[in-house]
């Protein structure tokens, strides 16, 4: 039985990991967070607070639980907003991989670390896990920075990229294209929808399936774990549409420059599976499939 010890568990990515691995009742699951836990099902798990950027409460923590595997979802992941809080992002994403970093050496423990298609310029994905890293925001910079931390340390290490997460979180507090399209036809109002940008869209619960298995075999290296389809938000939308039945010629065509934002966005990232396939065995649902799967929790929490 493994002792995982997962940060951010407040976070969609870390309630859905939470969900995951308490059901397969195999493992000791410790989730940690910043403040109150804000899972809305208390048990199976241990749940202790601990602020990722407070280098003597990560020690602490991580000392007292001696975890097997630590599991690091916790990131600003808000791209514009990292450009204007460069401290906040620099000490979220990277001082705070550094102090797990040291943690995880010290208790001997495997850390799983999720990064981001941001660390690639765009200019060639879809990506496989050996591409050059050239990040184009400080977002991307500071992800491609706790890349570094990671591969360079003397720990046991794996690293989960991923790209475009969707999905709900219990307090429905977090929006995504799915929801976002659905709601704007609904309510019949116009949208444009970017068609030069292109993604592998990733469904959160496929994200913590992909990092459950990094985690479960202790998996080194570098992993790809996203969706599979490769598509424009534009396809997305139109896509969500038509599950729904919603009206389409509501949707129209833009490229980024309509959008002015303060991040520079890759404009083709996106990721090749093989490895992920191959080594883990891992396999994500389709994007139609993973608009289904929405669709039911919206039902259930409507």
């Amino acid at each position: 039985m493994k002792k995982i010890l997962i940060t951010g568990s407040n976070g969609l990515l870390g309630q859905k990991l939470v969900e995951l691995l308490i059901r397969t009742n195999t493992h000791e699951v410790i989730a940690t967070a910043r403040g109150e836990n804000r899972l809305p099902f208390k048990e199976g798990y241990t749940y202790v607070a601990m602020d990722i950027t407070d280098k003597a409460q990560v020690q602490e923590v991580i000392d007292r639980i001696q975890p097997t595997v630590i599991i690091n979802t916790a990131a600003m992941t808000n791209v514009d907003m990292c450009e204007s809080a460069k401290d906040d992002c620099w000490k979220q994403n990277v001082s705070a991989v550094e102090y797990l970093v040291e943690a995880a050496e010290r208790n001997n423990s495997f850390l799983l670390h999720v990064s981001t298609d941001f660390i690639f310029d765009g200019k060639s994905g879809p990506y496989k896990e050996d591409a050059d890293a050239n990040p184009i925001s400080f977002y991307g910079w500071s992800k491609y920075a706790a890349e570094k931390i990671v591969t360079n340390s003397n720990i046991r290490w794996g690293i989960a990229r991923t790209v475009l997460v969707y999905g709900i979180a219990h307090d429905m507090s977090r929006t995504n294209i799915i929801l976002w399209v659905k709601k704007s036809l609904e309510d019949g109002k116009n949208i444009k929808v970017v068609t030069d940008q292109w993604r592998t869209p990733t469904l959160a619960e496929d994200l913590a399936k992909g990092c459950a298995l990094i985690a479960e075999q202790e998996a080194e290296g570098i992993f790809n774990i996203s969706g599979k389809d490769f598509l424009t938000p534009y396809e997305m939308a139109i896509m969500t549409a038509d599950y729904f039945g919603l009206d389409k010629s509501l949707i129209s065509m833009a490229d980024s420059t309509t959008f002015s934002q303060p991040a520079k966005r890759p404009a083709r990232t996106g990721f090749d599976l093989t490895k992920s396939r191959e080594i883990l065995g891992y396999e994500p649902v389709s994007f139609t499939e993973g608009i289904g799967i929405l669709a039911e929790q919206i039902s259930v929490n409507a």
